[in-house]
């Protein structure tokens, strides 16, 4: 009998696999889809990820972030695309060695999987997709038949998970909600050119901003970009158009949903109108949008993550998040990381690292998962703004010259020292205070920056 039964062999569980084989643990992994290393259809969802400080930290307690590094694509900053098909650069950071990086999900994945292939205490087992979990006994029951019994049983087995499904009809007070944005996605692409060189500036991550909707574009390091559009579902009154819009000067109304996209020519002209500048770099446009499923956008959170010390919540399993802070995957690396911490100081005491875990990752976990909600409307509406270019601009400025300050987005994605929910509540009120002194300037250049810390040490006082 194994000491773990992970439920799940994606990037959580693989890199879980991997910290508990280094503390000599016996583990069985378990996993619903193929392996990815023989069949790329079971990699899933190509969409590309945001890898971070938090999510290189976890990497780098295993000795795996700077393989990682080498072949992602580092993004300074955000790429606005207007309308009219003019840029602006808006830097994550005033501070040098400060950006994000653009990796691979499957690449990133399979590397996990062959790590911890590695080692002895690990077996992976393919195809065996949990259907339930018995919280009395800490049975695991799979698909087709069979079932496994472990010491314990840690479920990283996503936003569906099987495991977060039988916790919910038996433990004693299980909180969970599901929050559904009206926003469903679609991946696209644009190629590298002939000379297998970038059609877009390949170190940022491009946006168009377009209010009710948005595309987003992130390098892969072969010189394509993988894209995504967000937009409504439905075309629902009150947000199927966009009032006030002119293209080439005349008023047009803009159909914002998917249901209104439901053939080669209204798809077309949509992104002629939208995305201009985009279009000619994506060859396969109408194919890619056909072929490609439609995505849905949630929120997860629930409570308790554990049931005695027989079973365990972790990664999107425990709180699954929208993908606009580019926080996901970093977020469920961080948990891993305190999660080992916690098993080096109780041992394999599983209840008390357990209740632990729950009581430092939970509220932070909900702080990060409302900054992505906030987060999509300031991507997709706030971008475009020109107080909030300037808010950007001024914290750029304060980055560079006091080393001190760090912006809303800099706490989160920079300093895995400062949890989520420290950095919720300072950075909302730096947001509001910088807002406000934007909005009483033309330009950042009028602003007395001294002036500015000041307000900003006040707020902390």
């Amino acid at each position: 009998m194994p000491e773990v039964a992970i439920i799940g062999a994606g990037l959580a569980g693989s890199l879980l696999a991997i910290y508990l084989a280094k503390r000599g643990i016996r583990i069985d992994v378990y996993e619903a889809c193929g392996d990815i290393r023989l069949d790329a259809a079971s990699a899933g969802r190509s969409i590309n990820l945001a890898l971070s400080n938090r999510g290189i930290a976890a990497l780098r307690g295993v000795g795996m972030d700077e393989y990682m590094l080498a072949e992602a694509v580092p993004m300074y900053g955000r790429m606005i695309h207007g309308l009219s098909g003019e840029t602006k650069l808006l830097p994550y950071s005033g501070r040098e060695g400060e950006y994000i990086n653009s990796v691979s999900r499957a690449g990133l994945n399979v590397a996990l999987i062959d790590a911890a292939d590695k080692f002895g205490e690990v077996t992976f087992h393919f195809g065996r997709r949990c259907t339930d979990f018995n919280c009395e006994s800490g049975e695991v029951k799979f698909a087709g038949g069979g079932s496994v019994h472990a010491d314990t049983v840690i479920a990283t087995d996503g936003a569906g998970s099987a495991v977060r499904r039988a916790m919910g009809s038996c433990v004693k007070g299980f909180d969970i909600s599901q929050e559904w944005l009206d926003h469903g996605y679609k991946e696209l692409h644009i190629p590298p050119s002939g000379g297998a060189e970038f059609q877009l500036e390949k170190n940022a991550l491009h946006i168009w901003p377009r209010t009710q909707f948005m595309m987003i574009a992130l390098p892969n390091f072969d010189g394509s970009f993988t894209c995504t559009l967000f937009i409504a579902h439905k075309g629902e009154a009150g947000h199927d158009t966009v009032p006030d819009r002119k293209i080439n000067g005349k008023p047009a109304a803009r159909v914002a949903a998917f249901d209104h996209l439901e053939d080669e020519a209204s798809v077309l002209e949509f992104f002629n109108d939208e995305f201009r500048d985009a279009v000619p770099l994506m060859p396969t446009l109408t194919q890619d949008f056909f072929a490609n499923p439609t995505g849905d956008l949630g929120t997860v959170k629930c409570f308790p993550w554990n049931v005695g010390g027989r079973a365990l919540l972790l990664g999107d399993a425990a709180h699954a998040l929208v993908p606009f802070y580019g926080q996901g995957m970093n977020c469920a690396f961080e948990d891993v990381g305190v999660l080992d911490s916690l098993i080096g100081q109780y041992g394999t005491d599983w209840e008390t690292v357990y209740e632990n875990f729950g009581a430092l990752r939970k509220e932070n976990t909900d702080a990060i998962a409302d900054m992505a909600v906030e987060n999509f409307y300031e991507m997709r509406d706030a971008t475009a703004d020109p107080v909030f270019q300037r808010k950007r601009e001024l914290e750029t400025k304060l980055e560079q010259t006091y080393p001190e300050y760090f912006s809303k987005y800099s706490m989160v994605t920079f300093r895995e020292d400062m949890p989520y929910l420290s950095a919720r509540r300072k950075g909302n009120a730096q947001d509001r205070l910088l807002m406000e002194i934007c909005s009483s300037v033309e330009k950042v250049s009028e602003i007395d920056f001294d002036d500015v810390i000041r307000q900003i040490e006040a707020l902390d006082a």
